[in-house]
């Protein structure tokens, strides 16, 4: 897009060609009102209170597009009047409830009602009944509801649930009057709004991955968190900055806490809140949020046996979910005493990123998911993008939704969530140990043959062939035929009948044989019928390409080979690549530590399981604190270092205490965010000078983005032949969370506690003879288990998956680094 100048107001500003008034008016701070519009979305103009005058003509500040040189005025008598009559409309029959209703204080539209001032009531008619609705972790007040449709805009455009709609709602027809009497656009809203009211499209139950992102955008009290309901009062919050603690998303967020009870004045959190033009949340970082360890006092005697612990112990086992600066004293310890430091998911990542680098020459990938929602043409191999990494879903969404884009889906589960996302969008559900092949098909669909290494394309020819296949097309033909009229003879007065030849050109079908290319990876990978002329037709005006890969390639057997080329993608085609962390700070860690890849003779554990165990689910040898209990920094799968901040207090031990007592010094443990290693990319800030917050823009002003460094590249670019017989067709089964979990963190909170299982998709159940419930037992060469069947209705097809979430349920144990294996399922 190219930078244009208009004037606002009769200030000049600049903004992008095409970009939308209301958006351009924003980013420079000028005030235009607006219910409807979510800044990520499509204009619904349902409210139309944003109406500007643009070179002489009115218009909708969110669907007219800027162009260079316009004049824009925000006010005229006119447009005043619409909007005061919008609000009027807006106010009639609305509950006077402002009291007890949970938006109140923060709600739009009390706030528009006394921008435009509203101080009489012009308009009326007559009520329906409409009863609220209990939507499970969502309530609907449809009484509130103003119908501005950012609930069902933001599920269908961002989310890609698609999962609500309007309905008729039964009301009166408004006065005739009105529609002469009133401004008109306030009349063709008011239309709209008395005829409508919000449903799931899933009848009375509400079919969705439960973000409750709809509960975010809502400007009134109609959509709230079930569990909020009646709690608490907005102005009574106090808001603290964070970052969420699950995903690698590492998105954005404030807690919002208060006293617990008039006789207790500990801080609680109340609820999440999120800036919702410019990020998402899922439903794990909106209702998983008080996960802290509670009630815990400082105890010297464990305190002392961690001590000892800690000087017998050869190696420290830890996860993901600690800060940056956590990290950074367990390396602080390995370098002091030689420990073992081992975190199996961050390692698989940190040899990824290094094997990737030999090729690329940069520590890091180039992509991120601003980049995704940019692109046109997206592209998933490696991930289960629901659960694994919902952004990244939200992403490929928004650019499928807001692009026009088209996308590919490798992954051996069938989602219908991803198939609904988009009509343009295909799933390869390949077979396990095929996503070597879905990267060398990459390759082949979009790499330049031209400088690829000749033994890459080499290969890649040995899965084409031509193949002589008839056809049938309609071509034109000329016909001669002799055509019979009778023609008056003048002489005699007498009509004759004369012939004449006619030509004419008529449609034929002919068939003929053409050679055709076949291409063997499509079969391979399980491609839909007809794929290529699908992708043809993907193909067409695309610019923008994207491709993240996920946690199936790092713990793959072929693991650097699939990192190698992964590489080669980024090189020689036109992808962007983005690579999708774990958990919250995966990529910190395998930045930050030197991993060993086994343990030795005595762990000490850090929230994971040891011989010696620190505990931030208290559930251990000796309490920790969890992360919305501390202060620090986390590194996200934008390879953005985000500050997060304590929400609650903590009376016991940190592991700052415990590296002081053995030598490893500093005051807080935000005195390590400043030593954190720039070799790494890491920058020497101190942990209070780190923003965290978006422009009106929608600029990210968080932390600080890591640095790319440059490496050592390997002059080899060869890759190795993957193994087609490898592919696991027999029974599987998937290490992987259902939605709404990621660890015991997000299952310790009070909204998402649930016990784990084998999930199952409900015609996997139903083909082999079992019931919801049921208690199986689940085999794999490295052991057994034995656990309840749990339906997943957003899955399909035959492969079952375990949960890492359950502590309860060792599912890890059951698999070699790799997320998928051969199983046996029996009934116990």
């Amino acid at each position: 897009m190219n930078e244009i100048t208009i004037t606002i107001d009769g200030r000049a500003i600049q903004t992008q060609e095409g970009e939308y008034i209301l958006n351009a008016a924003r980013a420079n701070g000028i005030f235009i009102p607006a219910i409807c519009y979510l800044t990520r979305c499509s204009p619904t103009l349902a409210c139309r209170i944003c109406l500007v005058e643009a070179d002489g003509k009115q218009v909708y500040a969110c669907n007219a597009k800027a162009k260079s040189g316009m004049d824009i005025t925000t006010t005229t008598p006119n447009i005043l009047a619409e909007r005061r009559a919008i609000m009027e409309v807006y106010d009639v029959n609305h509950p006077l409830e402002c009291g007890v209703c949970d938006q109140s204080g923060e709600c739009e539209l009390q706030n528009y009602t006394l921008e435009v001032g509203v101080d009489a009531q012009t308009y009326s008619i007559k009520d329906t009944h409409k009863p609220a609705q209990d939507w499970g972790l969502i309530h609907y007040d449809p009484a509130l509801c103003i119908m501005c449709e950012r609930c069902i805009t933001v599920c269908k455009d961002m989310i890609g649930d698609a999962a609500l709609s309007t309905v008729a709602r039964g009301s009166e027809a408004i006065e005739a009057e009105f529609k002469e009497s009133m401004p008109k656009d306030a009349y063709a809203m008011w239309n709209k709004l008395n005829k409508s009211l919000i449903a799931p499209n899933g009848g009375d139950t509400l079919d969705c991955t439960n973000c409750g992102e709809c509960t975010s955008v809502c400007p009134v009290g109609a959509l709230v968190s079930s569990d909020y309901q009646y709690t608490s009062n907005a102005w009574e919050h106090k808001q603290i900055p964070a970052t969420c603690a699950h995903c690698s998303a590492g998105c954005q967020l404030s807690y919002d806490i208060k006293h617990t009870s008039i006789t207790d004045p500990e801080a609680k959190i109340y609820r999440v809140k999120n800036e919702w033009n410019y990020v998402s949340l899922c439903g794990a970082g909106r209702y998983g949020y008080d996960f802290e360890n509670r009630d815990v006092v400082k105890n010297p005697v464990a305190f002392e046996a961690a001590i000892a612990a800690f000087k017998k112990a050869d190696t420290i086992a830890f996860s993901s979910t600690i800060t940056n600066e956590e990290a950074l004293i367990l390396q602080r310890l390995k370098e002091k005493f030689g420990v073992r430091l081992v975190n199996n998911e961050a390692l698989a990542l940190k040899n990824f990123l290094s094997n990737y680098s030999t090729i690329s020459g940069k520590s890091l990938y180039g992509g991120d998911l601003k980049q995704v929602h940019e692109a046109d043409f997206v592209v998933s191999i490696g991930s289960a993008l629901k659960t694994d990494n919902p952004n990244a879903r939200f992403a490929m969404n928004n650019a499928l939704s807001m692009n026009k884009g088209a996308g590919l889906y490798f992954h051996p589960i069938n989602d219908p969530v991803i198939a609904d996302m988009s009509k343009n969008v295909t799933q390869f559900n390949h077979a396990p140990m095929m996503e070597e092949a879905a990267l060398y098909l990459m390759l082949d669909l979009f790499g330049d043959k031209e400088t690829m290494p000749s033994s890459v394309v080499e290969y890649l020819s040995t899965f084409h062939s031509t193949k002589t296949v008839s056809v049938e097309e309609t071509v034109d033909e000329k016909v001669t035929e002799t055509v019979t009229k009778m023609v008056l003879n003048e002489e005699s007065g007498v009509e004759e009948e004369v012939s004449e030849e006619v030509t004419k050109t008529v449609k034929k079908k002919v068939s003929k044989e053409v050679e055709v290319d076949e291409n063997a990876l499509f079969a391979l990978l399980n491609a839909p019928a007809g794929f290529a002329e699908t992708l043809t037709k993907y193909l067409a005006k695309k610019e923008n390409f994207a491709l993240m890969v996920g946690p199936d390639l790092y713990t793959h057997p072929h693991a650097a080979n699939c990192a190698r080329l992964v590489a080669l993608i980024e090189k020689y085609t036109v992808f962007s690549v983005t690579m999708i962390p774990n958990l919250a700070n995966t990529l910190g860690v395998a930045m930050i530590c030197d991993l060993d890849g086994e343990r030795g003779s005595y762990t000490i554990g850090y929230n994971t399981a040891g011989d010696f165990t620190l505990s931030a689910l208290g559930n251990g040898d000796l309490d920790m604190p969890s992360l919305n209990q501390q202060e620090g920094t986390l590194t996200g799968i934008d390879k953005r270092v985000n500050p997060t901040n304590a929400a609650l207090s903590y009376g016991g031990y940190i592991l700052n205490d415990l590296a002081n007592a053995l030598g490893v010094n500093a005051k807080l443990t935000v005195d390590y965010t400043a030593q954190l290693p720039v070799e790494k990319g890491f920058s020497a800030c101190v942990f209070d000078s780190l923003p965290n917050h978006y422009t009106n823009s929608g600029e990210e002003v968080r932390g600080y983005l890591l640095k790319n460094i440059a490496m050592n590249v390997s002059a080899d670019e060869n890759v190795r032949p993957f193994d087609v017989s490898a592919a696991i067709r027999e029974k599987v089964v998937y290490l992987a969370n259902p939605v709404l979990q990621f660890s015991p963190f997000t299952a310790a909170s009070h909204q998402l506690q649930e016990s784990g299982g084998i999930y199952l998709s409900a015609s996997a159940i139903e083909a082999n003879g079992w019931s919801e419930g049921e208690l199986v037992k689940v085999k794999t060469a490295r052991g057994e288990l034995s656990v309840s069947i749990i339906k997943d209705g957003k899955i399909e097809g035959d492969i079952a998956y375990l949960p890492t979430f359950d502590t309860a349920i060792n599912s890890e144990a059951l698999f070699e680094r790799y997320r998928f294996a051969s199983v046996s399922i029996q009934k116990v």
